[in-house]
Formats: C-alpha cells, sequence, structure tokens
C-alpha cells in the first residue's frame, strides 16, 4: 500500500480513538425536539400547530409553531417518545417511536394533510388512519412504505445500509451476501430507479458495474439520510424509467442553531462526520460525512482479517448545504463521491481444497476500479398560497475501469505466466434538470406536475483478448450523447375523508432511437374506518435499455463491426395490485398484498434462445448479447404479507412473507423460471432494548432470521466445459436446476449509553451465526477439472462504534 494511504490510515484510527475518549462522563437526562410544520401539498407554513409529547408524567411537553412554521420543545426526557400533532381543520398525526439521545438534537420536520370536512374552530381532527409507514409522497397508495436512519440502524444484518435494510421487506428478494441488489418481485434489479433529492442517479454503491442497481457497499450513509420512500409497484406518475421499484432517498438538514460530531467505526468503514450551522445569524446548514474502509485501514497497518490479498478498498464523501432565501425559498447543494478498488488474485489464492471463491477465481487475476460523483443544487418556494415550486438541477458521473489476466500454471501450480484476459473502460456522465409543482385547489383537489431532462454522455470499450491464438474482440467501442425527457401530471380527488383517487400520466422521450411511450398511472383508497383500509393500484411502465446494450457490436470480419441493438426499444411493464391494510393497535399492523405484473418487449436474440434481458442485471460484469429484439415477455403473481410490531415499551418485531411465481419466455418460445424465482421469502426480525435501572444506558438484542425459496440455475455441460477449459452452460435447459433454500441468521448485541451532550454507542453484528453454506453459484474449473460450488458468506462478526456529541 502506498505511504500517503498508511498515512490516511493512521489518521482516521487516531481521530477515531480521541473522538472516543473525548465524552464527558456526567450524566443528562433530557434533549430538544423542534422542527417546522407545513402543509402536506402546497408547503404553506402552518401557524399554531401544537405539538405534544405523550406519556412523560404530570409535567406536560409541547409547543405551538410560531408565524414561520417552526415549534421548539425542550427538557424532552432522553429515550423514545411519542409525539402527537393537532391543528384545526388538518387530520390529527401521532409519531411514536422518536429516538432522542444526549448526542444529537432531534429535528422532525412534518407536513399535515388538510380535512375534506371542515370543522369548527374548537373541533379537532379525531379517528384519523394513523400509518406509521406512510410515505412522503402522499400519491404512493400501494406497494409503498417510508423508512428512516434508526431503521437502518436497528435491523441486524443490515450494517447501516438502505438497500439491505430494504431485504426486510415483503416482495424483496434478498440471498446473495455479496451484494445488495435490490430484487423486488421477481424483477430484474436493472428495472430499479435511485432517485437523490429528485434527481435520477447512478447506481450509488461501492464497486457498483455498469448496467447494475447494487453492489457490495453503499455509498449512502445512512448517518446523513432522511425519511425516505421505497416502492415496489404502481408507483406514482412522478416516476419513470423504471419497471420494477423505486427509491427515493432524502438527505436530511444539519442542525441550523449547534455544531454536533460523529466518530464511527464498523464494517462499512472508518467515519467521521460534523453538522452545524452556516452562520450566527442566519439558518442556513451544513452536514458532512466521510468514510474509508475498515479492512484498508487494518490492512495499511499490518492487522490481518482473513481476506487475504483480496483487500477491498474504498472510500466516499457526502454532504449536504442548506440555505434559506431572502424571498421565503430555499437554496440547497447536495452530492456524494465514492472511489473503490480490489485485486482479485488467483496467482496468491489458497489452492488447498475444491470450493470455490465467492470474490474472484483461482485461475485469474482482475483489477477492478470505481468512481462515482453526483451533485446537484436545488430551489424550492412557495408561489402562491395555493401552488409550491421545486426546481433541481445536477451532474453525476461514474467510471470504471478493469483489466484481467490469465493465469498459466506449472505441475506444481506456480504461476509461469500470464497473459491479457481483457479490459474494459466505461466513462458515462449525465446532467439531469427537474421541475416539480404542487397547486392545492381546495381541500378535495390538488395537482402534481413537472419534467425531468437527462442529458448523458458515454465513452464506453470493452475488449476480450484470446492470447493463445493472437487475437481480440472488441464488445463495445463508443463515444456518444443521447437524451431521455419525461413529463407527467396527476390529479388527487379526495371524495371524502374516506375516498380518494389519484389519476396520472407519465411520458417519456428517448431520443436514441426516438421514441415515446405514454404510461396512465391510477391509485384508489378507501378507509373502512380508522383502521383498515383498501387500496388498488394500476401502472403501465417503460424502461430504456442501457446504452451498453444498445452498442454492444457484432464481429464479421478481421477488423468490421456492425451494430444491430441500436433500433431496441423500452421494455414495458404492466402492474396490477391490491392492498388491504389494518392498524389492529396503536402499535400493531397487518398489511396483505396481491400483485400481478406483465412484462412485455423484453429485449431476446432473434435466433431462438433461452436468452432474456429479464436475468441479467446481478454481477459485476455486463452482457454482451448482440442481434436482440423486443420479442420477449415474462410475468410476477405473488401475495405478500406483513405483521409489524412498532417498538414499544422496549420491543418490536417484523415478520414479512411473500408467495410468488416469476416466469419468462425468450425467442424460444418455451416458459421457464426467472433468474429470481426463489418461489418464496421469509423474514422474521425481533429486538428488545432493556433499560439498566436509573442511569441512561441501555443494551438491546435484535435478530433476524430469512429463509429463502433456493434459486434456479442453469447446469453446466462438463463434457463441453473439459473441451473448452471454461464454464459452459446447457443453455437450452436453462435456470432447471434448483439450489437447497438460502437459509441465515443474524444476531445484533448493542449497548448505548447517554452523558451530559454526548452519547456512545457499541454493537456487535454476528452474521450468520450458523454459518449455514448457501450455495452462491457453480463452475467449472480447468485445474481440477472438476464442477465446483461457491458458497457464500460463513459467520462473521462485526464489531461497531459510534460516538455522537
Amino acid at each position: 500500500m502506498k505511504t500517503e494511504e498508511v498515512r490516511i490510515a493512521k489518521l482516521l484510527l487516531g481521530i477515531a480513538i480521541a473522538l472516543l475518549l473525548a465524552f464527558s462522563a456526567f450524566s443528562q437526562s433530557t434533549q430538544t425536539i423542534r422542527g417546522r410544520v407545513v402543509d402536506e401539498v402546497s408547503k404553506t407554513p402552518l401557524i399554531g400547530v401544537n405539538i405534544m409529547v405523550l406519556g412523560t408524567g404530570e409535567a406536560v411537553l409541547g409547543a405551538a409553531t410560531d408565524a414561520d412554521g417552526y415549534y421548539r420543545i425542550s427538557n424532552v426526557p432522553v429515550g423514545r417518545q411519542t409525539l402527537k400533532v393537532t391543528y384545526i381543520g388538518y387530520e390529527e398525526q401521532v409519531i411514536p417511536n422518536v429516538v432522542v439521545t444526549a448526542g444529537k438534537e432531534v429535528i422532525l420536520n412534518l407536513s399535515l394533510t388538510e380535512s375534506v370536512n371542515q370543522l369548527s374552530e374548537i373541533t379537532v381532527v379525531a379517528n384519523t388512519r394513523d400509518d406509521k409507514t406512510a410515505t412522503n409522497n402522499d400519491l404512493a397508495v400501494v406497494s409503498a412504505r417510508s423508512f428512516n436512519v434508526d431503521d437502518t440502524k436497528r435491523y441486524a444484518g443490515a450494517l447501516g445500509d438502505p438497500s439491505r435494510m430494504a431485504a426486510n421487506f415483503a416482495g424483496v428478494i434478498g440471498g446473495d451476501d455479496s451484494r445488495n441488489d435490490i430484487v423486488v418481485r421477481g424483477n430484474s434489479p436493472t428495472g430499479m430507479l435511485w432517485q437523490l433529492e429528485g434527481l435520477n442517479i447512478p447506481n450509488p454503491n461501492h464497486f457498483g458495474s455498469l448496467n447494475s442497481t447494487g453492489g457490495p457497499v453503499s455509498m449512502l450513509n445512512n448517518n446523513n439520510l432522511d425519511k425516505s420512500d421505497f416502492m415496489t409497484s404502481a408507483f406514482p406518475a412522478q416516476y419513470g424509467n423504471a419497471i420494477a421499484g423505486v427509491f427515493d432517498i432524502r438527505l436530511r438538514d444539519g442542525n441550523n442553531e449547534k455544531k454536533e460530531f460523529i466518530a464511527q467505526v464498523g464494517f462499512n468503514g472508518f467515519e467521521v462526520g460534523a453538522e452545524g450551522p452556516l452562520s450566527k445569524t442566519k439558518k442556513g446548514s451544513f452536514i458532512v460525512n466521510y468514510r474509508y474502509s475498515t479492512l484498508g485501514i487494518f490492512n495499511a497497518l499490518g492487522i490481518e482479517f482473513g481476506t487475504g490479498s483480496n483487500i477491498p478498498l474504498y472510500q466516499d464523501l457526502n454532504f449536504k448545504i442548506t440555505l434559506p432565501a431572502n424571498n421565503g425559498g430555499k437554496w440547497t447543494v447536495f452530492g456524494l463521491a465514492g472511489k473503490s478498488s480490489i485485486d482479485l488474485l488467483g496467482s496468491e489464492a489458497d489452492l488447498d481444497g475444491n470450493s470455490g471463491d465467492l470474490y474472484g477465481n483461482e485461475n485469474e487475476d482482475l483489477f477492478p476500479r470505481y468512481k462515482t460523483g453526483i451533485a446537484g443544487v436545488s430551489y424550492e418556494k412557495k408561489l402562491s398560497e395555493k401552488t409550491y415550486l421545486k426546481v433541481t438541477a445536477g451532474a453525476s458521473s461514474s467510471e470504471e475501469s478493469f483489466t484481467g489476466d490469465s493465469l498459466v500454471r506449472d505441475a506444481d501450480n506456480e504461476v509461469v505466466a500470464r497473459y491479457l484476459r481483457g479490459e474494459a473502460q466505461f466513462r458515462t456522465t449525465k446532467f439531469s434538470g427537474l421541475a416539480l409543482f404542487r397547486t392545492k385547489f381546495n381541500p378535495k383537489n390538488s395537482l402534481s406536475y413537472g419534467f425531468y431532462a437527462d442529458i448523458l454522455n458515454f465513452d464506453l470499450f470493452n475488449r476480450d483478448v484470446f492470447a493463445n491464438i493472437g487475437s481480440d474482440s472488441v464488445r463495445i467501442n463508443v463515444n456518444d450523447v443521447t437524451a431521455l425527457y419525461q413529463a407527467f401530471v396527476t390529479w388527487r380527488h379526495r371524495f371524502s375523508g374516506k375516498f380518494s383517487v389519484n389519476a396520472g400520466v407519465h411520458t417519456q422521450y428517448y431520443a436514441l432511437n426516438k421514441q415515446t411511450v405514454i404510461e396512465p398511472r391510477m391509485g384508489i383508497q378507501y378507509l373502512i374506518n380508522g383502521k383498515q383500509s383498501i387500496s388498488v393500484g394500476y401502472g403501465l411502465h417503460n424502461q430504456i435499455q442501457s446504452p451498453y446494450t444498445s452498442y454492444v457490436q457484432t464481429k464479421v470480419g478481421p477488423d468490421n463491426y456492425i451494430l444491430t441493438n441500436t433500433d431496441l426499444g423500452f421494455t414495458t411493464s404492466q402492474h396490477s395490485v391490491i392492498t388491504y391494510d389494518w392498524n389492529i393497535s396503536d402499535n400493531l399492523r397487518l398489511k396483505a398484498e396481491g400483485y400481478y405484473q406483465s412484462l412485455t418487449n423484453v429485449p431476446v436474440e432473434q435466433r431462438a434462445t433461452s436468452f432474456s434481458a429479464i436475468n441479467t442485471g446481478s454481477s459485476f460484469i455486463p452482457v454482451d448479447q448482440d442481434s436482440l429484439v423486443n420479442q420477449g415477455s415474462g410475468t410476477n403473481v405473488g401475495f405478500e404479507l406483513t405483521l409489524e410490531r412498532f417498538f414499544n415499551k422496549g420491543f418490536y418485531f417484523l415478520i414479512t412473507s411473500s408467495v410468488f411465481d416469476s416466469k419468462y419466455k425468450g425467442s424460444d418460445g418455451i416458459e421457464r423460471n426467472t433468474a429470481y424465482n426463489t418461489k418464496y421469502v421469509v423474514n422474521g426480525l425481533f429486538g428488545k432494548e432493556f433499560r439498566l435501572g436509573a442511569k441512561q444506558k441501555f443494551i438491546s438484542v435484535n435478530l433476524k432470521v430469512t429463509t429463502i425459496g433456493g434459486k434456479y440455475l442453469t447446469p453446466i455441460d462438463f463434457a463441453a466445459s473439459q473441451a473448452y477449459g471454461a464454464t459452459i452452460y446447457k443453455e437450452n435447459e436453462a435456470y432447471t436446476e434448483r439450489q437447497d433454500p438460502y437459509f441465515r441468521t443474524d444476531l445484533k448485541l448493542a449497548y448505548r449509553k447517554e452523558y451530559k451532550k454526548s452519547t456512545l454507542e457499541i454493537a456487535l453484528d454476528l452474521q450468520n451465526v450458523t454459518n449455514n453454506q448457501n450455495v452462491f453459484t457453480k463452475s467449472y474449473n480447468p485445474r481440477t477439472n472438476t464442477i465446483v460450488t461457491q458458497y457464500q458468506q460463513g459467520f462473521f462478526p462485526v464489531p461497531f462504534v459510534r460516538f455522537t456529541f
């Protein structure tokens, strides 16, 4: 490792240790909760809203909002609190499980929904439906839920990663320990849309390869996250160019009154962060977090963690700056940047034994490198009492380079020669803009409308080298620019306080092949009573093909290539969903959902084969399939059940189950299982928090148990693999060989201590505590002339320390 990297490692380690030793020893039992309350649609500040802290004994804790909608509640006891928000003419809101710690103020911004039935001045809305997972986007009435930073921290096995946390929700299929790809209801993870503060962004993960939406480690720092939305079907007209799901990520504002700091050590890295006001006179704020890979630091210090030479190195930066404008508007500057690399050295592999390596191949040395940067600026303002506007512009860039060497070994298995096997360089730059308008005509009618513009420049090169015959094949070599334009509108009509309809349309125009699509969307919700509701949703969704897929070339001569995929159109998906929601009690919720999804215009080969783009997107290597046409199809049908006890009296649980069937047809017309058709998923998460005496000390135990139906793999043609010296599959039997079910248990033990003005947290996440061997994939090993099975992560303890002050 380079000398400067060693210096960085030692510096970060020193800072972390110094901060962890700097906390005060004097106990404090209270903290401040503050924020702003606005109208849900028009974003108008609401004056005189009452916010009360429930269950604090005889002392009444609460506040009312001022002329700008701000409130402040001081001397709130440390622990988990419940807030009740009431306002004349608006629906009551209850916010449970607000975590109050000594080390950080709670900044809680709220939006209220105006009541359809206007009430007298002395009446407060009662018996409203209290949905603790209600989304930021009020137009999402099916297949959607919110999450926050506490969810990513609490669940065992989540490791502070929003994607791994979402794998606990119904309809999401995990089962890949090496990556955090989001597989929704049998769809390819490439069907996901990632948004950051409204911007359409590239893959926000370290080691996030081109044409994928996941990776081993997220670049999104969970300490910067605000309440965000996750959607799995029939999403509102605001979202486009996605056929599977949406991750609508929001970053929180920094504390605009006092400076706060964090030091953290865990699986995801050594981390330091700060937030605070930009000045004493204005309400602007900043928040910034920097992280460097834990294993990289330990390796620089000469500490070995069992990964050998395969050391993942990565670092990332997340930030957000908020500036109030003089005219009542607000400016926001935000971004994230990440860099990652790893050397997968088969030349240094341990050749004893016959099992495969999940993260490498003994017959080759691979050197992938990744860089991603995202930055944006937004301006939001209330144009009138009825209309709100938010305009955002930004740029994102991702770069991936790769070289690979084939290894030649002698009779003693020593490497005696190496040959270049392939090389690639992928650069994409996107300039994006969007405008979002929301107009509330009256309590019953509102309109949401806007547009997106994404200008994409891509420079893609990839070639395979065949050293044994002195030849190569350039799979792609293109430098071009294209654009995707989108517009949307949704009308919301509330017939009463119980019955509402959202009707919208989304349209897209793709400049590469001059194609336009129009997509109707619909959501209907009926509140049976204050605790039960039924909702239905429908959506037509389209997604463009990636530039890589469109510009893959076919070699027709020694130096002659042709393009066969540039006319590929959108892949189309139709979602139909019905949802039943029952808030059994204030802290217990049951949700049942059934869905049917039809996919058409899926890229498949012109000749009759089993290939379909449905099965791609969950690996580190792009698919080089040429001669594709939009003639494939697929279906996903299933039923999901969620039973959730929200954190109350120190206890919570989340039980989710999904039963589904995911099928596709390639150009050969044969219906097959998709690569993601595991048939069922069951997750059980349980947690208990214990308070130690009267002091501000807490111990928590969190358990996660997951079982997933076995994946379908394509059988290996052993004779053909022997002849070619590489893995050859029986493509005519694609996805017919089912593996054993996936099973994993994670246990997280945590300790939290509240000091006068700081909080110390220590945790140990014991992953796969039963050391169950879950199959990842199978391949042919030419050295041993056998088919080997690659297994996923075994038992792995992950320590964690966080200090906020």
